[in-house]
């Protein structure tokens, strides 16, 4: 007598009716609902899809999002009504996607509900957008104190076994560099190994490294992510952003072919960064005094220059900031839009459509602004119109590309604007750079060497010589000279500084400027008439920070020449 396999014949029937299930699902279909029907066991489920509905939602509604295909999601019901494909179809449409509806068994939407809990930690994902959620952000903050942090972190998700650990790396080091205010996450290819970067007040410190295979993984994740071309071996630009409550972080994506690979950049657009107020970016009080007066002028020209990375968004965002106001009109020009600004028209460049600094700024005029921003003067056009909207009662802040404030008037003259129109345009040129703040936990005290000390009192012999007072900067030229250097603590990442704050110097346009711009001056001539306006110069506004102990003497030299006559 043959033996009763009880597991065999319960494992039978299951088969059996699965297949019952899933030809009455089929006839339903096609019969009864006009719907194709769609077998999920064959096919894969793709992670990006699942994160267009929650897996709450998915479940209480008996629906199973299975595949997204550019704008397109596909998505599986087992009791499809006209309710719910009403409601369906509106929820996603909300989220700019086009649904496909199918019919399947309850078979393959199980298949779906299995997979979320393989999906990463992202709450839910857009199409150009990945939404951390701010739980998770804040979970991951409290995990990553320091840069040491991410480095652990990413290094025991990849000895996870999980299918999607790329995506775990990824919202990782997204969450890891924004935790510790990071500006740009460097992804870069080696001959043997991939590298990760992150900039921490304006330099890059090694994160980690891990194997090629990863590398390429999360190339072509961020690919995804940013929009980007998956095949192509050339530049390439795109974006995608992070959602934290009502915070937007966007992130920028850059990606430039190397010898081993592609170099991906990506640069973390956080609005909190850009929300540092006027009175907190470093300007010393006599020359905020100023701003603070030209800034609420009814007219004029003001010009902030730098060269890149030195924080002349930032400042233009200050000023805009500080002035806003609901009885006037500021419209920017910009290339691109990096922060949006609550009540300001902003609008971004596009030179495939003619929408240049020329044109936006033509259009802007029309719209009778109050206030104007243009990015950056690049041509003899749009710097004529620029000093032409000044003189006919309308502000304008742009930024200009010149070594330091006295480079402004001839660069101007040299990109065709006339000299006598520009003496009644132009209210203030600024220049500044960026520099570390010293850590104020672990700083300490040195005193100068032989030549930083020579350097110094050359600089304070020019503060005296000009008629500045060194007690309102808090120095006393009596007192020994001492200088602060970077020591590093767990509190600022073992570099020592935390922070980055501005050095600035300015040349207003007053009665003995205005009397040499016809004559086309050199900038050493603007410097000396400029230096009896009692505005520090940045070597001098650089030493101020470093003997005030906010900055070292490095720093400053690293972007000031303080030797410079």
């Amino acid at each position: 007598m043959a033996d009763f396999d009880d597991e065999k014949q319960n494992k039978e029937l299951d088969e059996l009716h699965k297949k019952e299930e899933e030809q009455l699902v089929a006839t339903l279909a096609e019969s009864k609902y006009s719907l194709p029907y769609i077998d999920l066991s064959r096919l894969g489920i793709d992670n990006e899809a699942l994160r267009i509905i929650s897996e709450k939602d998915s479940r209480a509604l008996n629906v199973a999002p299975f595949k997204l295909f550019g704008k397109n999601i596909f998505i599986a019901l087992r009791s499809p009504s006209d309710d719910l494909i009403k409601k369906l179809r509106e929820d996603i449409e909300r989220k700019n996607l086009i649904p496909t509806f199918y019919m399947a068994s309850t078979a393959s939407l199980n298949k779906v509900w299995n997979r979320y809990q393989e999906i990463s930690m992202a709450e839910s994902s857009v199409v150009g957008g990945l939404e951390i959620s701010g739980e998770m952000l804040r979970e991951t903050a409290k995990k990553i104190q320091k840069m040491q942090d991410i480095e652990k972190m990413t290094t025991e998700i990849l000895k996870e076994k999980k299918i999607h650990k790329i995506s775990h790396i990824l919202e990782a080091v997204l969450a890891g560099a924004i935790a510790i205010k990071a500006s740009d996450i460097h992804i870069e290819p080696e001959e043997n190994r991939g590298r990760l970067r992150l900039r921490l007040d304006g330099v890059l410190i090694d994160v980690t490294f891990f194997g090629l295979d990863v590398y390429r993984l999360l190339n072509s994740r961020i690919k995804l992510l940013s929009g980007m071309k998956l095949t192509s071996k050339i530049a390439q630009d795109g974006r995608f952003s992070i959602s934290e409550g009502k915070e937007e972080i966007s992130i920028r994506t850059s990606l430039i072919p190397g010898s081993y690979g592609e170099s991906i950049v990506m640069r973390i657009l956080d609005p909190k960064s850009i929300q540092v107020p006027l009175e907190e970016i470093g300007i010393e009080p006599f020359l905020f005094s100023i701003i603070e007066k030209e800034i609420l002028k009814p007219n004029g020209l003001i010009l902030v220059t730098g060269p890149t990375g030195s924080g002349k968004t930032t400042t233009l965002y200050a000023f805009l900031k500080k002035i806003y106001s609901p009885e006037i009109k500021i419209i920017t020009i910009e290339d691109p839009v990096e922060y949006h600004l609550v009540g300001i028209t902003q609008t971004q460049t596009n030179i495939k459509k003619g929408y240049t600094f020329v044109e936006g700024l033509r259009s802007a005029l029309r719209q009778d602004p109050d206030v104007v921003m243009v990015g950056e003067i690049r041509d003899k056009e749009t710097a004529e119109i620029a000093v032409q909207s000044a003189l006919t009662g309308h502000i304008v802040f742009s930024t200009l590309h010149t070594n330091n404030a006295a480079g402004v008037i001839p660069r101007l003259i040299d990109l065709g604007v006339n000299p006598k129109i520009l003496v009644s345009a132009l209210s203030l040129s600024i220049a500044q750079r960026l520099v570390r703040k010293l850590c104020q936990f672990c700083k300490k005290e040195k005193p100068p060497s032989k030549e930083e000390e020579e350097i110094i009192k050359t600089v304070l012999s020019s503060i005296k010589e000009e008629g500045k007072n060194l007690a309102n900067y808090n120095i006393n030229p009596d007192a020994p000279l001492k200088l602060f250097a970077p020591v590093g603590c767990e509190k600022c990442n073992m570099t020592g500084f935390k922070g980055r704050i501005g050095i600035f110097e300015a040349i207003k346009t007053d009665e003995t400027i205005e009397k040499i711009i016809p004559e086309n001056p050199s900038e050493h001539e603007i410097k000396k008439i400029a230096g009896k306006q009692g505005i520090l110069s940045m070597r001098q506004d650089g030493l101020v920070k470093m003997l005030n102990g906010i900055t070292s003497f490095e720093e400053v030299q690293s972007v000031v020449d303080l030797s410079e006559e």
